[in-house]
């Protein structure tokens, strides 16, 4: 083997380097050098993600199994940058006195399930999608069961591994069906092989369902809840945004890629689990009043939305996938970001407890709008630009009713969020929650969340005005 072909993963051996780095500095360093860790993991990642920011040539290495093209540098940066919000954001809470000697734990365990998503989005053979796959899975458990002796979160931990287990062995033998058919497991040459007969579209069934779990579709979402509220809630930011992400754009690279020939076959598949997962995920939103389970199931919905983008599977697909990741990562994690920081300030988490919120923290309260705004597709925010390409793209697609459905089910989407901005500046409480103070990490990230939904949604518009005027509209 050549050695020089690691030269080709130089992002993935840079997150190793700082995967390291920081273990060992959480080794050496006492109880004073453990008050700089948050400050030291932002800037490592931080200058990690500027290194590794711009696009380089096509290459591939190890025989195929590790490939890598521009646009999975741009979803690489996209995931740097979520985690790099979190990482602020999570400052706090690392910093209580139950969690303060467990933060190279958390660091060390994140960016392990980040390096695993580098693994699954440059794969090439489905050998090193499944070590990336459980490479983010496994340490993903360990952080949902963080606070180990609050019970929900050791429930949650629970819960999410058994059913992360239970996927895997569902599209690991999804997988070994596509080998017995085709006799080989590189993405290349797969669909020489690929006819659409039964068993392929049995194995395809069975690597989707295991996928599915991944992304919280309809009807793989059953732990999502249960896991999103009993986890802490900068993990559950991370599992809601970072992991959904990367588990989306891997989907459609390989649908385009190995299961190009049965596209007719999957794209019926896809038709009827975008249209449960949006209807069902908005039905049962309506019905939360704590805030974790109710953006639990704005995130279920949204992975429905973000499905129609994967549906067409055109070049403007994958464009409005990625654009749709970055605008919905920003406009949750700010929703998270002031969750968070209510909960651990107050400790209150229903919706009935944000009555009367602006009067005492009216910046928060205007975060959570622009947030919720975003999310539910109001312009000019970025969220509506998002919906409008993702939309676009399933529409030249040839997908006009599902498109519909998915418009009126963004009315009973636009209803739920909205009830939260009543409760916030409308509904009367005698006690409404006290003015809270956050750090300056959580400041920042907050700041960075509102000004990406607001410049996004500024540069769309300028982006569609010169579309409009070079086509000489």
């Amino acid at each position: 083997m050549d050695y020089s072909m690691f030269l080709n993963i130089k992002e993935e051996l840079m997150l190793i380097s700082l995967i390291v780095i920081l273990l060992l500095y959480d080794l050496i360093a006492g109880e004073k050098g453990r008050k700089y860790f948050g400050l030291t993991a932002c800037i490592l990642l931080g200058i990690h993600t500027i290194a590794n920011l711009f696009p380089g040539e096509p290459v591939e290495a190890f025989g195929g199994m590790y490939q890598y093209t521009p646009m999975m540098t741009i979803v690489k940066s996209i995931l740097n940058i979520g985690t790099l919000l979190i990482f602020m954001q999570a400052n706090t809470w690392l910093n209580r006195e139950d969690t303060k000697f467990k933060q190279g734990e958390y660091y060390v365990l994140t960016l392990s399930t980040l390096l695993g998503m580098y693994f699954m989005i440059s794969a090439g053979h489905f050998l090193m999608f499944l070590i990336g796959l459980e490479t983010a899975s496994i340490p993903m458990a360990a952080l949902v069961a963080f606070d180990k002796y609050k019970h929900n979160s050791a429930e949650a931990g629970a819960k999410y591994i058994l059913s992360a287990v239970f996927s895997s062995g569902l599209l690991l033998y999804g997988l070994s069906l596509i080998y017995g058919t085709v006799g080989t497991l590189y993405f290349n040459d797969i669909p020489a092989g690929i006819d659409g007969n039964p068993l392929q579209i049995l194995a395809f069934v069975f690597f989707f369902a295991g996928m599915g779990f991944k992304i919280s579709l309809v009807p793989f979402h059953l732990w999502t809840a249960d896991t999103y509220q009993g986890a802490p809630t900068n993990v559950t930011s991370y599992l809601s945004v970072v992991s959904k992400g990367s588990a989306v754009f891997v989907l459609m690279i390989i649908l385009m890629k190995v299961f190009g020939n049965i596209m007719a076959q999957w794209q019926a598949i896809l038709y009827g689990v975008v249209i449960v997962t949006i209807t069902i995920a908005n039905l049962f939103a309506l019905r939360q009043q704590n805030l974790k389970r109710f953006l639990a199931y704005s995130s279920i919905s949204q992975a429905g939305y973000i499905m129609l983008g994967v549906i067409g599977g055109s070049t403007l697909g994958m464009t409005s996938l990625v654009y749709y990741v970055l605008v919905y990562m920003v406009a949750n994690l700010a929703a998270f970001g002031v969750i968070s920081i209510i909960r651990q300030r107050s400790g209150k988490i229903d919706m009935n407890d944000y009555n009367g919120l602006y009067k005492t923290n009216p910046k928060l309260s205007i975060v959570m709008t622009l947030a919720l705004f975003s999310l539910a597709g109001i312009p000019p925010f970025a969220g509506f630009f998002s919906k409008f390409f993702i939309f676009a793209a399933a529409f030249q697609a040839g997908f006009h009713l599902l498109v519909f459905i998915a418009l009126i089910n963004t009315i009973i989407s636009l209803y739920y969020y909205l009830l939260v901005v009543k409760a916030m500046f409308i509904n009367e409480n005698d006690a409404p929650i006290a003015t809270i103070h956050s750090d300056n990490y959580t400041k920042l990230s907050l700041v960075l969340c509102t000004a990406g939904i607001v410049v996004l949604g500024i540069l769309s518009i300028v982006y569609d005005k010169i579309s409009l005027f070079s086509y000489g509209i």
